[in-house]
């Protein structure tokens, strides 16, 4: 006899975590902490699940994730976005932590979304000092734009605390260049990164922590992961405008900076910009399509460990057209094969 595969369902608070098991409806409930999470996974260590899924709740769900992801078991964190949208389709409408867990549970036995490897701890320190300078940065964007319009009787107040985010933004900054320094993978990909001209120390660092899946994928795998893989809207004889939606946004803005440096700078995207302008594309069409443009080249350039050349493109070009070519005889040879 066959067994039943098992899918394991967490919905995941500050204080407990909620467990449902499919196909057999098991639920119970543990703290999220240190021995509520051991004392799970000594429970799903005799179930032996095919797949685990966790919500992404900001960071409650670290602990959990990365002990089951440490002893072997296979584990999908995923956005909240798509359970909730999954529990729609099946007219599920009410909400408590046991239905949610439930709910996860039967979308992890429907979808088997594949699970993905759980950062470690120097990888997530970095992510949180990273998030840490957008946080200073944006408070600062906010006090600049209070300057213009404030009374002499607070500006010299705002002004002191731009110059205090000012160095707290620089401190993290080398910060981070310390922790990539520390690691000579780390290094090099930074040196590779940085070869691409308009790519600078904050968009290699951004693209290194938070994009750690560049060079590992295809180009349109990276395209959509980052979200600038434009989206189909049709339907029958309609043909919708293509638009960008999803995927991460703070590497898509990092991008976006690149993209206005690269445009004056860069030749080869230059080229494509002033192509796709003079074609009649709206600015920002043609600066999204820029931006895919300098992805597939930097994820180009991390699979092979190569740096940026000014002739990069024609040597890809030829290169391409070589394994074409070398591939043809064996096509040929295949199908004259009986």
């Amino acid at each position: 006899m066959q067994t039943q595969e098992v899918f394991v369902g967490i919905d995941v608070s500050n204080a407990h975590l909620d467990i449902a098991i499919r196909p057999t409806g098991e639920s119970w409930r543990v703290a999220n902490d240190p021995e509520g999470v051991a004392a799970l996974l000594e429970r799903l260590q005799d179930l032996q699940p095919q797949g685990i899924v966790l919500e992404f709740t900001g960071g409650y769900e670290r602990l959990a994730a990365r002990s089951l992801d440490a002893a072997g078991l296979s584990v999908a964190v995923l956005n909240p976005r798509q359970i909730r949208y999954y529990a729609r389709s099946l007219n599920q409408l009410a909400k408590t932590d046991r239905i949610d867990a439930a709910i996860i549970a039967r979308f992890a036995a429907a979808i088997q979304p594949q699970p993905r490897p759980q950062p470690d701890a120097a990888q997530e320190q970095r992510a949180a000092i990273l998030a840490r300078r957008q946080q200073l940065v944006e408070m600062r964007t906010q006090e600049k734009n209070r300057l213009g319009t404030a009374p002499d009787c607070v500006r010299e107040r705002i002004e002191a605390h731009i110059a205090y985010l000012d160095a707290e933004i620089a401190a993290v900054e080398r910060e981070l260049h310390e922790e990539i320094q520390r690691s000579a993978a780390l290094r090099e990909a930074q040196a590779v990164l940085e070869s691409f001209k308009g790519v600078g120390p904050v968009a290699s660092m951004t693209l290194l922590i938070d994009l750690p899946e560049l060079g590992k994928l295809n180009r349109k795998q990276i395209a959509a992961l980052v979200g600038v893989a434009p989206l189909n809207n049709d339907s029958g004889r309609k043909r919708g405008r293509r638009t960008i939606w999803g995927g991460r946004g703070r590497v898509r803005s990092v991008l976006f900076m690149v993209a206005q440096s690269a445009v004056r700078f860069n030749p080869v995207i230059r080229a494509l910009f002033e192509r796709l302008i003079g074609a009649g594309k709206p600015w920002l069409v043609a600066m999204v399509a820029c931006m895919r443009k300098i992805l597939t080249i930097l994820n180009a350039m991390m699979k092979n460990g190569t740096r940026w050349e000014p002739d990069y493109e024609a040597q890809r070009k030829a290169r391409k057209a070589a394994e074409r070519e070398a591939a043809e005889p064996v096509a040929e040879a295949a199908d004259a094969t009986p």
